[in-house]
Protein backbone atom coordinates (compact mmCIF):
# COMPACT_ATOMS: atom_id res chain seq x y z
CA UNK A 1 0.00 0.00 0.00
CA UNK A 2 0.81 3.47 -1.19
CA UNK A 3 1.13 5.77 1.87
CA UNK A 4 0.65 9.31 1.91
CA UNK A 5 2.41 11.24 4.47
CA UNK A 6 1.02 15.13 4.53
CA UNK A 7 3.16 17.76 6.93
CA UNK A 8 1.13 20.32 8.67
CA UNK A 9 4.21 22.36 8.43
CA UNK A 10 4.54 22.36 4.54
CA UNK A 11 0.97 22.23 3.95
CA UNK A 12 -2.11 23.81 4.59
CA UNK A 13 -4.34 21.97 7.33
CA UNK A 14 -7.62 22.74 5.38
CA UNK A 15 -6.26 20.96 2.30
CA UNK A 16 -4.79 18.14 4.43
CA UNK A 17 -8.43 17.19 6.76
CA UNK A 18 -10.58 17.48 3.59
CA UNK A 19 -8.57 14.94 2.07
CA UNK A 20 -8.13 12.77 4.98
CA UNK A 21 -11.55 12.60 6.13
CA UNK A 22 -12.46 11.50 2.71
CA UNK A 23 -10.32 8.53 3.34
CA UNK A 24 -11.66 8.36 6.61
CA UNK A 25 -15.17 8.20 5.34
CA UNK A 26 -14.38 5.89 2.63
CA UNK A 27 -13.36 3.16 5.33
CA UNK A 28 -9.61 4.21 4.98
CA UNK A 29 -7.26 4.66 7.82
CA UNK A 30 -5.27 7.56 8.83
CA UNK A 31 -3.13 8.80 11.75
CA UNK A 32 -3.12 11.82 13.08
CA UNK A 33 -1.79 13.62 16.06
CA UNK A 34 -3.44 13.79 19.08
CA UNK A 35 -2.38 15.88 22.36
CA UNK A 36 -1.55 12.59 24.47
CA UNK A 37 0.01 10.58 21.04
CA UNK A 38 -0.78 9.68 17.58
CA UNK A 39 -3.82 8.24 16.78
CA UNK A 40 -5.03 5.33 14.01
CA UNK A 41 -7.92 6.46 12.90
CA UNK A 42 -10.98 4.67 11.09
CA UNK A 43 -14.63 4.99 11.10
CA UNK A 44 -15.82 3.92 14.03
CA UNK A 45 -19.31 3.13 12.65
CA UNK A 46 -17.88 0.87 10.08
CA UNK A 47 -17.14 -2.71 11.46
CA UNK A 48 -14.81 -3.29 8.27
CA UNK A 49 -12.85 0.10 9.36
CA UNK A 50 -12.40 -1.33 12.64
CA UNK A 51 -11.09 -4.71 11.52
CA UNK A 52 -8.38 -2.78 9.23
CA UNK A 53 -6.99 -1.18 12.23
CA UNK A 54 -6.54 -4.52 14.25
CA UNK A 55 -5.18 -5.85 11.25
CA UNK A 56 -2.49 -2.92 10.43
CA UNK A 57 -1.66 -3.11 14.13
CA UNK A 58 -1.40 -6.22 14.28
CA UNK A 59 -3.98 -5.60 17.38
CA UNK A 60 -5.61 -8.58 19.45
CA UNK A 61 -9.59 -8.35 18.24
CA UNK A 62 -10.51 -8.33 21.85
CA UNK A 63 -8.80 -5.14 22.78
CA UNK A 64 -11.35 -2.50 22.67
CA UNK A 65 -10.75 0.93 20.58
CA UNK A 66 -11.65 4.19 21.34
CA UNK A 67 -14.13 6.46 19.79
CA UNK A 68 -13.18 10.12 19.33
CA UNK A 69 -15.37 13.02 18.93
CA UNK A 70 -15.11 16.31 17.75
CA UNK A 71 -18.23 17.75 19.59
CA UNK A 72 -19.58 17.16 22.64
CA UNK A 73 -22.99 16.74 21.37
CA UNK A 74 -21.48 13.41 19.78
CA UNK A 75 -21.88 11.61 22.66
CA UNK A 76 -25.42 11.14 22.95
CA UNK A 77 -26.21 9.60 19.72
CA UNK A 78 -23.40 6.91 20.87
CA UNK A 79 -24.06 5.90 24.13
CA UNK A 80 -27.46 4.53 26.22
CA UNK A 81 -27.05 6.83 29.54
CA UNK A 82 -24.96 9.52 30.32
CA UNK A 83 -24.32 9.79 34.67
CA UNK A 84 -24.20 12.94 36.50
CA UNK A 85 -20.42 12.32 37.00
CA UNK A 86 -19.82 12.29 33.43
CA UNK A 87 -21.32 15.69 33.01
CA UNK A 88 -18.62 16.90 35.77
CA UNK A 89 -16.04 15.44 34.57
CA UNK A 90 -16.71 16.66 30.58
CA UNK A 91 -16.95 19.99 32.23
CA UNK A 92 -13.77 19.72 33.89
CA UNK A 93 -11.55 17.89 31.30
CA UNK A 94 -12.46 17.45 28.01
CA UNK A 95 -11.46 18.19 25.63
CA UNK A 96 -8.33 16.90 26.66
CA UNK A 97 -6.80 13.50 27.93
CA UNK A 98 -9.37 12.01 29.56
CA UNK A 99 -11.58 8.88 28.19
CA UNK A 100 -14.92 7.93 29.87
CA UNK A 101 -16.70 4.39 29.33
CA UNK A 102 -20.58 4.00 29.19
CA UNK A 103 -22.69 1.65 27.73
CA UNK A 104 -22.75 1.77 23.90
CA UNK A 105 -25.87 2.40 21.27
CA UNK A 106 -26.62 -0.92 18.79
CA UNK A 107 -24.67 1.78 16.23
CA UNK A 108 -21.57 1.27 17.74
CA UNK A 109 -20.50 -2.35 15.67
CA UNK A 110 -19.07 -4.52 18.46
CA UNK A 111 -16.18 -4.82 16.46
CA UNK A 112 -15.24 -1.84 17.35
CA UNK A 113 -15.69 -2.28 21.14
CA UNK A 114 -13.89 -5.68 21.52
CA UNK A 115 -17.16 -7.30 21.48
CA UNK A 116 -17.69 -5.35 24.79
CA UNK A 117 -21.46 -3.82 25.20
CA UNK A 118 -19.38 -0.40 26.43
CA UNK A 119 -17.46 1.85 24.55
CA UNK A 120 -14.91 4.42 25.41
CA UNK A 121 -15.05 7.66 24.26
CA UNK A 122 -12.68 10.54 24.00
CA UNK A 123 -13.14 14.10 22.81
CA UNK A 124 -9.34 15.60 21.96
CA UNK A 125 -8.12 19.28 22.14
CA UNK A 126 -5.01 18.90 19.60
CA UNK A 127 -6.13 21.32 17.09
CA UNK A 128 -5.44 19.05 13.82
CA UNK A 129 -7.03 16.00 15.47
CA UNK A 130 -10.06 18.87 16.59
CA UNK A 131 -10.10 20.03 13.20
CA UNK A 132 -10.38 16.58 11.15
CA UNK A 133 -12.56 14.77 13.30
CA UNK A 134 -14.84 18.27 13.03
CA UNK A 135 -14.67 17.53 9.29
CA UNK A 136 -16.39 13.68 9.90
CA UNK A 137 -20.08 13.02 9.99
CA UNK A 138 -18.99 10.38 12.15
CA UNK A 139 -16.59 9.31 15.57
CA UNK A 140 -13.57 8.18 14.99
CA UNK A 141 -11.91 5.18 16.30
CA UNK A 142 -8.48 5.37 17.17
CA UNK A 143 -6.06 3.30 19.22
CA UNK A 144 -2.32 4.33 19.54
CA UNK A 145 -0.27 4.51 16.08
CA UNK A 146 2.06 2.11 16.62
CA UNK A 147 2.41 -1.88 16.22
CA UNK A 148 0.96 -3.88 18.58
CA UNK A 149 3.04 -3.66 21.62
CA UNK A 150 5.50 -1.32 20.38
CA UNK A 151 6.19 1.91 22.73
CA UNK A 152 3.17 4.77 21.43
CA UNK A 153 3.89 7.09 18.69
CA UNK A 154 4.86 10.72 19.86
CA UNK A 155 6.57 12.12 16.78
CA UNK A 156 5.26 11.75 13.00
CA UNK A 157 8.40 10.45 12.40
CA UNK A 158 7.40 7.32 14.75
CA UNK A 159 4.49 6.89 13.01
CA UNK A 160 6.14 6.23 9.46
CA UNK A 161 8.52 4.08 11.22
CA UNK A 162 5.99 2.07 12.12
CA UNK A 163 3.17 1.62 9.42
CA UNK A 164 3.95 3.49 6.44
CA UNK A 165 3.23 1.29 4.20
CA UNK A 166 -0.27 -0.39 6.06
CA UNK A 167 -2.49 2.68 5.90
CA UNK A 168 -3.20 5.36 3.41
CA UNK A 169 -2.28 8.74 5.08
CA UNK A 170 -0.77 9.95 7.76
CA UNK A 171 -0.34 13.33 9.62
CA UNK A 172 2.85 14.66 10.74
CA UNK A 173 2.25 17.79 12.83
CA UNK A 174 5.81 16.98 14.73
CA UNK A 175 6.06 15.98 18.63
CA UNK A 176 2.69 15.13 20.56
CA UNK A 177 2.69 18.09 23.99
CA UNK A 178 1.52 15.71 26.52
CA UNK A 179 3.57 12.52 25.19
CA UNK A 180 1.71 9.62 27.10
CA UNK A 181 -2.09 8.29 26.39
CA UNK A 182 -5.32 9.33 27.98
CA UNK A 183 -6.66 8.42 31.65
CA UNK A 184 -9.27 5.62 31.41
CA UNK A 185 -12.52 5.89 33.56
CA UNK A 186 -14.68 3.48 33.27
CA UNK A 187 -18.58 5.01 34.43
CA UNK A 188 -20.55 2.12 32.83
CA UNK A 189 -20.81 0.74 36.38
CA UNK A 190 -22.54 1.92 39.74
CA UNK A 191 -19.11 2.95 40.86
CA UNK A 192 -16.35 4.99 38.68
CA UNK A 193 -13.28 2.50 37.87
CA UNK A 194 -10.07 4.03 36.87
CA UNK A 195 -8.97 1.61 34.03
CA UNK A 196 -5.62 3.33 32.63
CA UNK A 197 -4.10 6.15 34.72
CA UNK A 198 -2.93 9.04 32.38
CA UNK A 199 -2.08 12.29 32.61
CA UNK A 200 -4.98 13.04 34.48
CA UNK A 201 -4.39 11.73 38.08
CA UNK A 202 -6.80 9.98 40.29
CA UNK A 203 -6.66 12.57 42.22
CA UNK A 204 -7.49 15.23 40.01
CA UNK A 205 -10.54 13.38 39.24
CA UNK A 206 -11.76 12.69 42.81
CA UNK A 207 -11.70 16.49 43.34
CA UNK A 208 -13.98 16.68 40.68
CA UNK A 209 -16.57 13.02 41.64
CA UNK A 210 -15.28 11.95 44.64
CA UNK A 211 -13.89 8.93 45.55
CA UNK A 212 -12.90 6.04 42.33
CA UNK A 213 -11.85 2.60 42.73
CA UNK A 214 -8.81 1.70 40.63
CA UNK A 215 -8.69 -1.55 38.40
CA UNK A 216 -6.41 -4.31 40.16
CA UNK A 217 -5.11 -4.87 36.66
CA UNK A 218 -3.19 -1.75 36.61
CA UNK A 219 -1.61 -1.29 39.54
CA UNK A 220 1.99 -1.56 39.93
CA UNK A 221 2.36 -4.19 42.21
CA UNK A 222 -0.13 -6.81 39.68
CA UNK A 223 1.54 -5.61 36.67
CA UNK A 224 5.20 -7.09 37.90
CA UNK A 225 3.16 -10.18 39.80
CA UNK A 226 1.84 -10.79 36.62
CA UNK A 227 -1.15 -11.92 39.39
CA UNK A 228 -3.85 -10.64 37.17
CA UNK A 229 -4.82 -11.25 33.93
CA UNK A 230 -7.85 -9.55 32.66
CA UNK A 231 -10.08 -12.17 30.37
CA UNK A 232 -11.65 -9.81 28.27
CA UNK A 233 -10.12 -6.31 28.80
CA UNK A 234 -12.74 -3.82 28.90
CA UNK A 235 -9.60 -0.77 28.20
CA UNK A 236 -6.93 -0.58 25.66
CA UNK A 237 -3.46 -1.34 27.48
CA UNK A 238 -5.03 -3.87 30.47
CA UNK A 239 -3.91 -7.47 29.01
CA UNK A 240 -1.25 -7.66 26.85
CA UNK A 241 2.21 -6.53 26.95
CA UNK A 242 2.45 -2.91 25.72
CA UNK A 243 4.93 -0.29 24.57
CA UNK A 244 7.82 -2.77 24.68
CA UNK A 245 11.23 -1.55 22.64
CA UNK A 246 12.60 -4.40 20.70
CA UNK A 247 15.47 -5.13 23.40
CA UNK A 248 14.41 -6.83 26.58
CA UNK A 249 13.23 -4.40 29.48
CA UNK A 250 14.35 -4.97 33.27
CA UNK A 251 13.25 -2.10 36.13
CA UNK A 252 16.11 -1.81 38.54
CA UNK A 253 14.57 -0.45 42.42
CA UNK A 254 16.61 0.85 45.00
CA UNK A 255 18.41 3.67 47.03
CA UNK A 256 19.38 5.71 44.61
CA UNK A 257 23.69 5.07 45.20
CA UNK A 258 22.95 1.36 44.80
CA UNK A 259 20.54 1.40 41.75
CA UNK A 260 23.37 2.92 40.27
CA UNK A 261 25.79 0.63 41.39
CA UNK A 262 24.00 -1.97 40.30
CA UNK A 263 23.14 -0.76 36.66
CA UNK A 264 27.02 -0.18 36.42
CA UNK A 265 28.03 -3.41 37.45
CA UNK A 266 26.00 -5.34 35.46
CA UNK A 267 26.04 -2.85 32.42
CA UNK A 268 28.40 -3.94 29.15
CA UNK A 269 28.81 -1.92 26.14
CA UNK A 270 25.71 -3.21 24.24
CA UNK A 271 23.33 -2.43 27.21
CA UNK A 272 21.02 0.20 27.13
CA UNK A 273 20.72 2.44 30.37
CA UNK A 274 17.64 4.55 30.98
CA UNK A 275 17.87 7.60 33.28
CA UNK A 276 17.21 10.84 34.76
CA UNK A 277 19.92 13.93 33.88
CA UNK A 278 20.75 14.16 36.71
CA UNK A 279 22.64 10.56 37.02
CA UNK A 280 23.23 10.74 32.96
CA UNK A 281 27.09 11.22 33.77
CA UNK A 282 27.18 8.37 36.59
CA UNK A 283 27.39 5.74 33.85
CA UNK A 284 30.58 5.23 32.13
CA UNK A 285 29.66 1.97 30.30
CA UNK A 286 26.85 1.44 27.39
CA UNK A 287 24.25 3.28 25.83
CA UNK A 288 23.09 5.92 28.44
CA UNK A 289 19.67 8.31 27.60
CA UNK A 290 17.88 10.26 29.80
CA UNK A 291 14.37 10.81 29.90
CA UNK A 292 14.65 14.18 31.12
CA UNK A 293 15.17 15.98 34.67
CA UNK A 294 14.14 14.38 37.86
CA UNK A 295 12.58 18.38 38.37
CA UNK A 296 10.75 18.43 35.50
CA UNK A 297 8.43 14.85 36.11
CA UNK A 298 6.07 15.90 33.14
CA UNK A 299 9.03 16.29 30.65
CA UNK A 300 10.06 13.22 31.85
CA UNK A 301 6.50 11.46 30.59
CA UNK A 302 6.29 13.15 27.80
CA UNK A 303 10.05 11.38 26.75
CA UNK A 304 9.45 7.94 27.73
CA UNK A 305 8.12 6.74 24.68
CA UNK A 306 10.73 8.53 22.08
CA UNK A 307 13.32 7.30 24.37
CA UNK A 308 11.98 3.58 24.57
CA UNK A 309 12.39 4.04 20.84
CA UNK A 310 15.63 5.76 20.63
CA UNK A 311 17.43 2.14 22.04
CA UNK A 312 15.99 0.50 19.24
CA UNK A 313 17.80 2.72 16.30
CA UNK A 314 20.83 1.93 18.59
CA UNK A 315 20.35 -1.23 18.33
CA UNK A 316 21.63 -2.39 22.27
CA UNK A 317 21.11 -5.85 23.38
CA UNK A 318 19.07 -5.18 26.85
CA UNK A 319 17.40 -1.81 28.63
CA UNK A 320 18.50 -1.63 32.36
CA UNK A 321 15.89 1.05 33.26
CA UNK A 322 16.15 2.86 36.37
CA UNK A 323 12.87 2.73 38.94
CA UNK A 324 11.32 6.79 38.07
CA UNK A 325 9.09 5.75 41.08
CA UNK A 326 9.16 9.12 42.09
CA UNK A 327 8.75 10.82 39.55
CA UNK A 328 5.68 9.05 39.02
CA UNK A 329 3.10 12.33 39.72
CA UNK A 330 0.13 10.62 38.02
CA UNK A 331 0.60 6.90 38.10
CA UNK A 332 0.98 6.48 34.50
CA UNK A 333 4.78 7.21 34.47
CA UNK A 334 5.68 3.99 35.84
CA UNK A 335 2.41 2.03 34.61
CA UNK A 336 3.89 2.54 30.82
CA UNK A 337 7.49 1.71 32.00
CA UNK A 338 6.44 -1.58 33.60
CA UNK A 339 4.21 -2.46 30.42
CA UNK A 340 7.41 -1.83 28.77
CA UNK A 341 9.46 -4.44 31.07
CA UNK A 342 6.21 -7.08 30.66
CA UNK A 343 6.57 -6.57 34.76
CA UNK A 344 9.81 -7.38 34.71
CA UNK A 345 11.18 -5.21 37.74
CA UNK A 346 14.40 -6.11 39.91
CA UNK A 347 15.42 -4.55 43.47
CA UNK A 348 19.30 -4.20 43.65
CA UNK A 349 19.70 -7.33 46.14
CA UNK A 350 18.16 -9.37 43.58
CA UNK A 351 20.49 -8.17 40.33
Amino acid sequence: MNTRIYRTDLEPLEEIVKVCAGLLEKGELVAFPTETVYGLGGNGLNAEAARKIYEAKGRPSDNPLILHIGRKEQLYELVTEVPEKAEKLMEAFWPGPLTLIFGKKDCVPDTTSGGLQTIAIRFPSHPVARALLCACDFPVAAPSANLSGRPSTTKGSHVIDDLNGRISAIIDAGDVPIGVESTILDLSGSQPVMLRPGFISAAEIEHVIGPIAIDPAVTNDNIISHSIETAHPKAPGMKYRHYAPKAPVTVVSGETEAMIRAIKTHADESTGILTVDEHQDRYDKGIVLSVGSKEKPEEILHNLFDVLRSFDEVKVDRILAEDLSEEDTTGALMNRLLKSAGGNFLKTDEL
